[in-house]
């Protein structure tokens, strides 16, 4: 397993892990103009030579990021993927001085089992929400804050 920063190669591998999640109501879409422009936020899990997994980190403020689209493909779950994914996630935004990390998730025990605790969404600055504004399920959002902090 290499985990390692996205190359445009793996744009259309991206894509298409996030848009699996994504048409199941699991994830929110992002465009292929989306995760270009984006693209130094990812990070990538690769196994034999494919993309398996996806995940990026947005700075959200001077002490607060984000881990948005995180995704692993179905077939390699089970496997600590989205954990090696998180953790060098974690690691980017130590390494950046950032103090906190939160995500917006429908698996917040995952979450949980790597140090992060479930917190109101309304504790997230307002800058978090530029993106609820544009989500169909705004109104009816069925997603859980997690936020770890003093990251080590």
């Amino acid at each position: 397993m290499n985990i390692r920063s996205a190359k445009i190669s793996d744009v259309k591998a991206i894509h298409a892990l996030i848009s699996s999640y994504a048409e199941r109501d699991r994830m929110l879409f992002r465009s292929m103009a989306d995760i270009y422009e984006n693209l130094q936020a990812f990070t990538v899990a690769e196994l034999e030579g494919n993309v398996v997994g996806c995940c990026a980190l947005e700075i959200i403020w001077s002490d607060l990021a984000e881990i948005k689209s995180l995704a692993v493909d179905e077939a390699n779950t089970e496997k600590g993927i989205g954990k090696m994914l998180v953790t060098a996630a974690a690691e980017q935004a130590r390494q950046l001085g950032l103090q906190r990390l939160f995500a917006l998730t429908l698996k917040p025990d995952f979450f949980e089992k790597l140090g992060f605790e479930i917190v109101e969404k309304e504790t997230l600055p307002m800058k978090v929400w530029s993106d609820c504004a544009k989500c169909p399920k705004q109104q009816n959002c069925d997603e859980v804050a997690v936020v770890k902090s003093e990251l080590k």
